[in-house]
This record gives C-alpha cells, structure tokens and sequence, in this order.
C-alpha cells in the first residue's frame, strides 16, 4: 500500500469514542506553497505536515466553523454545547443564515433553536463537570422532547478530560432520545475537517439504523454550507427527473433521515472533503456504495456525477437521456458565455482566475474554470490532504500544472499573492478575506445555504450557467472595487507586498 493510501483506505473503526484528526488520518497540512504536481509529490512521499506560523492572524474552530450553524437545524433534535458559555454564542448565526429562505423553497417553517449549555466555569475546570452534564441532559429531554441530543464538546471539556461517553451510558436508559457525543474541541486539530469526521463518527456510532430494506431510489447527498438553497433544488430537479430522491443531510434533515442513510441506492458527494467520513462508514457498515468525485460543478462534471449514481441506482439509461436533453437547454448557453470570457481582452488572452477555495472546490472548480475558458495558473485551499491526492493527481493531468498555497484563512497570505499575481478575477470564500482593494476584478466564490437566489446557483447544469453569468457581471461592475480603492488604506505595508514569499511567516523551525 502506497504512502498516499496508508491512512485514508484504512477501516474506520466505530468502536472508539470518536475520529482520528484528519492530520492523522490523511496527512492533512495547514500550509504550502509550490506547484500542484510537487504537492502531490511531497503527499505521496508523506513529506507534508502541519506547521507554525510566527504571525497567524485567524483559524478555523473545529467546533464552531462547522457545527454549531448545522447541527441547530437538525429537526426533532436537540443540541447541548458542554463548556463556557461563549463557545455557543455562534450558533445565533443560523438564523442570519437561513432566515431570508422561504418556506415555498423547502425550508421548514418550523426551526426554532433546541440549545442547552453547560456554562462550565472554573469550579467545573477543576472537580469535573460530569454532573452537569447528566443535568443538562435530562434538562434538554424535558423542555424539548427531541428524538436525539447531540453533545457538541468545546475546548474546556476537551483540555479537562471529561468522560462524555461514561455520562452518556448513565443517563441514556433514563431518556427516550438518542444521545449523540460529537467530539469536536477546539484544540483538538488544527484542521477544521476533523469537525466533519466527529460529527459523521457520532452519526454512524448511534443514529444510521440496520437498514429494514434497501431504497434502490434514494440517494443519500451531504452539502456542505457553502453550497445554496438553489443548489438543493437543482440536485433534487435533476435526480427527480430520473425517478429518484434526494436524502439531503445535515440541515434541516430529520432524524429519520439519518437513521435511513444505510438504507440509500448510493453516497454522491457535493464535497469530498466533507463526505469522505461519512461515505466510507455507510459503505462499512451497510454497504451503501458511494464515489467521491467528481461533484456536479460545470457541464462536464454533472454529466459524470449522474453517470455515476446512474450506474449504483440501474439508471443508466434514463440519466443518457437526461444528459442529452439537458444538453440541448444549457451547452449553448455555457459556449455563448465561454465565448464571451474567451473575447473578453480582445487580444486572444485568456482571462486569469484566482480562487480562495476548499480542496473540495479545488477538485471541482478548476475543471470549471477551464470549460469557461478561464486560465487558473494558481489557486488558494485552506487545507490540503490525502483524501483527495488521487483526484487532484487526475484533474492536473487534465487542465495541466498551477501553482498552489494553502492558507487557512490568512488574509496576509491571500492579499500577499492576489497583489503579485494580479489576475483579472480574484474570488474569494466568505470566511477569507486581503483581496479586495485592488483595480480589476473581485467578488465572491461562492455563496452560503441561505442565500436563496437563483443566481447564486453553482450545481448541476442551472448552476455552470448561473456562475458563469455571476462573473461577467462582476467583470462588467467594478465599483464595489473603485470605492475600496479610493476610500480605503492599505491594510499591509509595501515591503510585505514587494518581498516574494506568501509564507513568509512560516515557523521554518516547526518545518524540519
């Protein structure tokens, strides 16, 4: 078995208390700069690693990034955060983000916040606080009566060593709805990816039931937040069109639909990054196949993903068909736009794109920048491990070499090589930010859930004509960057602009 294979083929094993960190389990990294094809040189050499940096200016909380603005929408559940109180407040943002999705698109009208704290405090840090939890337990199971509580640890609980699963076995023959510890501290990892793992490790420990029967039209979908409401609606008209349903999961997904996971025809990824867990468990455990690439971004892309769930549902024919009559509506949309982009300089250049993605996205959204006829010589990732070597190694064989850093959400770093590269479109995620005083072109990469609009479709066909259209709008309205410019100081000095390194600030003892 190659180093690259090592960690990430290995059987998940369900009778631990939680996950390995993704550091562990597939050589994660926190930083790196350098072509994409040395990356990959380096990850099947087990040559990457996280490192220190001497300046960091932010991170991602594996608690609080991914979980608290998911697991609240959670339907017939309850979520109890066991630490300080302040490690909950970020779970407010879930109405900021849902609350503009009508309830005519699907959004259930019915999500009130189910959340208990355990506000640990400094007595707590030092006797223990396994009793309060058990309290807060039967507390949650009183106001709320919810068919599953989910016990989110925070770094306290982490650093102190609370017996999570010893409280849990006390109390659960006393309460009706499954308890569900998700170990997602802090401190825990460095990486945020370790808080998908933990959670979809609590889901297939204690909520996925044996299946009664299998759902040959039922296809288990996992989206991660960065992918819209209209996403959904395009997944589910799509797979609709062919006779098939979609489970979607987490948000507002009811505990019924996670204990039917191990039930689905197939696990089709919107994310490798974020399915991975849970795909590989449900194949373990129930034997529900799944396939991790590629996610349905771009016409090329969402041909091969229904192929693939066409090929685990005996659908094949029904998605060539499909394929061919989608084709007919959206390729002479996506060459009209193409041809746009291609003329766009009016000198024969292509226009240069620069990404602040996901790796998921970086699978998915180089692949896309090339079918629009779009040059991406580099790209930013705010992490990078082994889950996806294989599919990365595959796509630079397609679209060619570039150059890559992974950040983690340093802004310092994204404004270092948007300011040196100067491409014609900076895109950036909504939880990074150093790009946005400049001439040309910025705007977003990609939307949140609650953003309803159909023009912040990405998916499917719908999606690679609704993004493509988005970015010549954003080539044709400059103002935004205008006002930045002129109104504006710059955040950093010349000289970090005018020395070559992004990773200036890399830790070089921690890199030996």
């Amino acid at each position: 078995m190659s180093l690259e294979e090592k960690n990430t083929d290995q059987l998940l094993d369900l009778s631990k208390n939680t996950c390995p960190n993704r550091e562990q389990r597939a050589n994660g990294t926190n930083i790196y700069y350098g072509k994409a094809t040395e990356l990959i040189k380096d990850a099947k050499a087990g040559n990457i690693r996280c490192h220190d940096r001497k300046l960091q200016q932010s991170s991602g909380c594996v608690l609080n990034f991914y979980l608290t603005t998911r697991v609240s929408t959670i339907r017939e559940a309850a979520i109890i955060f066991h630490g300080p109180l302040g490690c909950s407040s970020s779970a407010l943002g879930y109405r900021e983000i849902f609350r503009s999705v009508p309830v005519e698109l699907g959004r259930a009208a019915n999500f009130e916040l189910n959340w208990v704290t355990t506000n640990l405090q400094q007595d707590d840090v030092v006797y223990g606080a396994g009793e309060k939890l058990k309290e807060a337990i039967f507390k949650a199971e009183k106001r709320y009566n919810p068919k599953a509580i989910f016990i989110l640890t925070t770094c306290t609980s982490g650093v102190i060593g609370e017996d999570i699963e010893g409280a849990v076995a006390e109390v659960q023959p006393e309460v009706k709805a499954t308890i569900v510890p998700v170990h997602c501290e802090g401190v825990r990892s460095r990486l945020v990816q370790t808080g998908y793992d933990a959670f979809w490790h609590g889901v297939l420990k204690y909520l996925v039931k044996e299946p009664e029967k299998k759902q040959e039209d039922l296809v288990n979908v996992a989206s991660m937040l960065s992918y819209t409401w209209q996403d959904r609606l395009e997944i589910k008209r799509l797979l609709g069109k062919v006779g098939l349903r979609v489970n979607f999961v987490p948000e507002f997904a009811t505990i019924g639909q996670f204990e039917q996971l191990g039930e689905a025809a197939v696990t089709a990824p919107i994310c490798p990054t974020f399915t991975d867990y849970l795909s590989k468990g449900l194949k373990q455990k129930f034997g529900v196949p799944y396939f991790l690439y590629p996610a349905p971004v771009g016409i090329k892309n969402t041909d091969e993903w229904l192929r693939q769930i066409g090929k685990y549902t005996d659908k094949e024919d029904e998605i060539e068909a499909l394929i061919e009559e989608e084709h007919k509506i959206w390729v002479p949309k996506l060459e009209a736009i193409r041809k746009r982009l291609l003329n766009w300089k009016g000198n024969g250049e292509k226009l240069e794109v620069l990404g602040a993605l996901g790796q998921g996205r970086l699978l998915s959204q180089i692949p896309y920048f090339d079918e629009l006829g779009l040059n991406s010589s580099a790209a930013l990732t705010q992490d990078f491990d082994n889950i996806i070597l294989k599919d990365l190694e595959s796509m630079v064989e397609d679209v060619g070499d570039f150059d890559v850093l992974v950040n983690t959400f340093q802004a310092a770093e994204q404004g270092h090589i948007t300011r040196t590269r100067d491409p014609d479109l900076a895109l950036t995620c909504p939880f990074q930010g150093g790009a946005y005083k400049r001439e040309k072109s910025v705007t977003r990469l990609h939307a949140l859930r609650g953003d309803p609009d159909v023009p912040s479709t990405q998916t499917g066909y719908a999606g690679a004509i609704a993004y493509g259209e988005f970015l010549i709008q954003s080539l044709k309205n400059k103002s935004f960057e205008i006002n930045m410019k002129e109104k504006t100081s710059d955040t950093y000095k010349d000289w970090w602009y005018n020395q070559p390194d992004p990773l200036y600030y890399l830790d070089k003892e921690t890199s030996k």
